[in-house]
């Protein structure tokens, strides 16, 4: 990984500096580019709520291989970490590579390593339509995200993400406020829940509400229908001064877990984030920078070897911690003072 994080910052030199910890703090304000909107509070926040959580270590038990396997919306994975959705290599990642070699190594690996990933929209058109096009590859293996647009695009986008044989398509509603697009003349727009209700109700495919930072807006995407929620805030790229992911992640997961599929994204660095995330209330949790710095700097290998180091921090931490399983983490992992309320 080493290698792999030099090569990576060889090229996005000039778009990321590829810090010793993503942090967002040596990047605030470069939108586009990969940093936090503004003063990029929002984006430090989902590092350092993460930080601030700390694990109650436990070694009196049997637990040496701790099961890592989930059922993702019907769809079997070997650890609970997917890719998040990211597009737009040439303007946010520097071009070094192409779109379609970076989704390829995105969704190749995470394949190989027996989970998925998301692919992303935006202007131009090539970015999807190159996810699009990886996702046909591996027959479906992958989760095609649409951004919140206007009808005709909106429901053009759900039906062709059909065509790509993926069982399960998602929205990032959390882009609505994205600037780059705005200033591409292509806005985007906050959806109520009766639109969202016919949204969800135009597609066979399992849906998947991307942005949901509070209870109340948790308990909407169940009442429309959605099958799986994203607790997120677009990687602090949309909204300056909000909380962390994990700062509200409790009391998303008090409202309605076990009601719907809560996955969790933002600032998760290690397979300890990970568990973390899973101790809050999360089933899954989503990575996206670091998932684009082992793109950018080993292709599919990168990748591989980036999901390998994960999940041996994870299973390392689950042992740490008496964790038998991710599906039965609590949050007496976490030492009680540490929990965000």
């Amino acid at each position: 990984m080493k290698e792999v994080r030099q090569t990576a910052k060889e090229r996005m030199r000039g778009f990321c500096r590829v810090c010793p910890v993503c942090s967002g703090k040596a990047c605030a304000g470069e939108v586009p580019g990969m940093g936090g909107l503004g003063t990029g509070a929002a984006f430090m926040a989902n590092v350092d709520a993460l930080a601030a959580c700390r694990f109650n270590m436990r070694l009196l038990h049997d637990i040496a291989e701790p099961d890592t396997r989930i059922d993702f919306l019907g769809i079997p994975l070997d650890m609970p970490v997917l890719a998040a959705p990211i597009g737009g290599v040439s303007f946010n990642m520097g071009g070094k590579i192409s779109e379609e070699a970076y989704i390829q190594a995105v969704l190749g690996g995470c394949v190989g390593k027996g989970t998925l990933g998301g692919v992303g929209d935006g202007v131009p058109a090539f970015i999807h339509e190159t996810g699009y096009d990886a996702i046909r590859a591996l027959d479906g293996q992958g989760i095609p995200f649409i951004k919140p647009w206007e009808d005709q695009e909106l429901y053009e986008k759900l039906g062709k993400a059909a065509t790509t044989g993926a069982s399960v398509v998602g929205m990032d509603i959390d882009a609505a406020g994205l600037i780059t697009l705005k200033q591409m003349g292509r806005p985007v727009s906050p959806k109520p829940p009766e639109k969202l209700r016919e949204i969800i109700g135009h597609t066979p495919m399992k849906f998947i509400l991307k942005g949901i930072m509070t209870p109340d807006e948790a308990r909407m995407a169940v009442d429309v229908g959605a099958d799986a929620i994203v607790v997120s805030n677009h990687g602090g790229r949309v909204l300056d001064h909000t909380p962390g992911v994990a700062e509200v992640l409790s009391e998303v997961a008090d409202a309605v877990k076990g009601q719907i599929l809560i996955l969790a994204d933002g600032g998760v660095r290690s397979g300890g984030d990970v568990l973390k995330m899973l101790a809050l209330g999360a089933d899954a949790v989503m990575i996206g920078r670091p998932f684009s710095v082992a793109a950018m700097g080993g292709l599919k290998e990168g990748v591989v070897k980036y999901l390998e180091q994960i999940r041996s921090e994870l299973v390392s931490a689950m042992v740490l911690t008496g964790c038998k399983s991710v599906t039965s983490v609590g949050r007496s992992v976490l030492y009680k003072q540490t929990i965000p309320l």
